[in-house]
């Protein structure tokens, strides 16, 4: 990538990585629930899920070039169903009761929210088809910007862990509705995702 792209690729990479979305919905979600030290096992899956698909990413941006393209609108779909799923868990958690519910908030559940996250998959695949590819003279230069990436969304992620954590008390006065309005972000999150 060129120099006079990178203050273009660090600002998408700031928006894209600090705008509401399954996991930093889930991770302030998490943390207003259960506290900042169970979150924080939720967003070490969190961290690693995403660099899956970051590399996975770099290997379909590599192999696969613009057939990826025809694969996008089917993975919005697939994955704005799933972020209504979310949306349903976290609007339910209430009924199931907080120590049922807080065996949700583990590495697993942070890893498997951020592999199921089209969010992320657009943005890895936007990123390194737009910043990456066009220069890049084998698969290590893609590779290197893939490494990169999960040093955006997750970091950014923590803001929403840690103001989660400082909603605590609000959350517990306030609980279902807290609940109903991160459940309609998330929908939010669906619809835009599907119209986009």
């Amino acid at each position: 990538m060129p120099s006079s792209m990178i203050p273009s690729f660090i600002l998408y990479c700031a928006v894209s990585a600090i705008t509401p979305g399954p996991a930093n919905l889930c991770s302030l979600s998490a943390a207003m629930k259960y506290g900042k030290r169970q979150a924080l096992r939720q967003w070490r899956g969190i961290f690693f899920g995403f660099a899956v698909v970051a590399l996975s990413a770099s290997a379909a941006v590599w192999f696969l070039g613009s057939a990826i393209n025809d694969s996008v609108r089917t993975l919005a779909w697939i994955g704005a169903a799933y972020i209504l799923w979310l949306a349903y868990h976290i609007l339910r958690s209430e009924e199931m009761g907080e120590t049922k519910a807080a065996a949700h908030c583990n590495f697993f559940t942070g890893f498997l929210v951020q592999i199921t996250n089209v969010k992320i998959m657009i943005f890895c695949i936007t990123a390194l088809a737009t910043y990456s590819l066009p220069y890049a003279e084998n698969y290590t230069d893609i590779l290197k910007i893939a490494a990169l990436l999960p040093f955006t969304g997750p970091v950014a992620n923590l803001a929403w862990l840690f103001a989660g954590a400082s909603l605590r008390r609000f959350f517990r006065e306030y609980q279902k509705t807290a609940n109903a309005v991160m459940a309609i972000a998330l929908a939010a999150c669906a619809v835009s995702i599907v119209r986009s």
